[in-house]
């Protein structure tokens, strides 16, 4: 499995605190079935230079050679959607086109669509993250739809789906996935005691509602097109 969204780095942000703490999370990733990461490290209010990101990723492999274990790390970030595109740019998956946006936790902005066309514009391909945990979506899932509509792609927690969030984002995930409006699921870890980069569960959930094989290109498929770059039709 792929996990296109995960607080890896140590020392970067609210996830790693440290080089230890990384591996740790790297062992639970790898027992769930991960094999590769995207490490997406917060460019919000504080912007992490690129060149420190390539460096953080270089230590960690690094140090997973030296464990022996087996799980790439690659480079990308979780983009706040108010930076401008000449920043935002900087932080695309593994070098492609494709990007998480991240809209404020507390509420849809008035402008998600105008960013959205900004960003394409700019030769972006935008991938939202989150929807279920966002008030204004919460309340009325139909708003993501519009954001479909306008080119963006969705990805949802795997750990809301197994509950973890509470009742109301779980509802919402599930509704969004049997929707069709979800194209990949990621684990948002940002620890190896709380919030985990596991995709399993989460997985399962998802083929209860979907199916096996639609819910398993939500975490092997859908990311694999992403970190090649390849056109993804949804």
């Amino acid at each position: 499995m792929i996990d296109l969204h995960c607080h890896i780095l140590p020392s970067m942000d609210d996830g790693s605190s440290s080089m230890e703490e990384s591996l740790a999370m790297a062992r639970v990733a790898v027992a769930d079935g991960i094999r590769t990461i995207v490490a997406t490290p917060h460019v919000k209010n504080d912007i992490p230079a690129p060149d420190l990101i390539a460096e953080k990723i270089d230590a960690l492999t690094s140090s997973l050679r030296q464990e022996g274990l087996c799980l790439d790390i690659l480079s990308g970030g979780d983009v706040a959607s108010v930076l401008p595109v000449d920043i935002v740019s900087r932080y695309t998956i593994n070098r492609t086109d494709y990007i998480l946006l991240e809209f404020p936790h507390s509420h849809l902005p008035a402008n998600a669509e105008q960013t959205i066309f900004e960003w394409q514009l700019a030769g972006l391909r935008p991938i939202i993250t989150h929807p279920e945990r966002n008030p204004s979506i919460l309340k009325h899932p139909e708003n993501l739809i519009r954001l479909v509509e306008a080119g963006a792609l969705v990805q949802v927690t795997a750990s809301s789906l197994a509950g973890d969030f509470g009742v109301d984002p779980k509802a919402c995930a599930c509704h969004l996935i049997s929707s069709g409006l979800v194209h990949f699921l990621a684990s948002d870890g940002h620890s190896s005691q709380y919030r985990l980069p596991r995709l399993s569960e989460g997985l399962r959930v998802a083929g209860q509602l979907i199916g096996k094989e639609a819910a398993t290109k939500l975490v092997e498929d859908n990311p694999a097109a992403v970190i090649s770059g390849r056109r993804l039709d949804v």
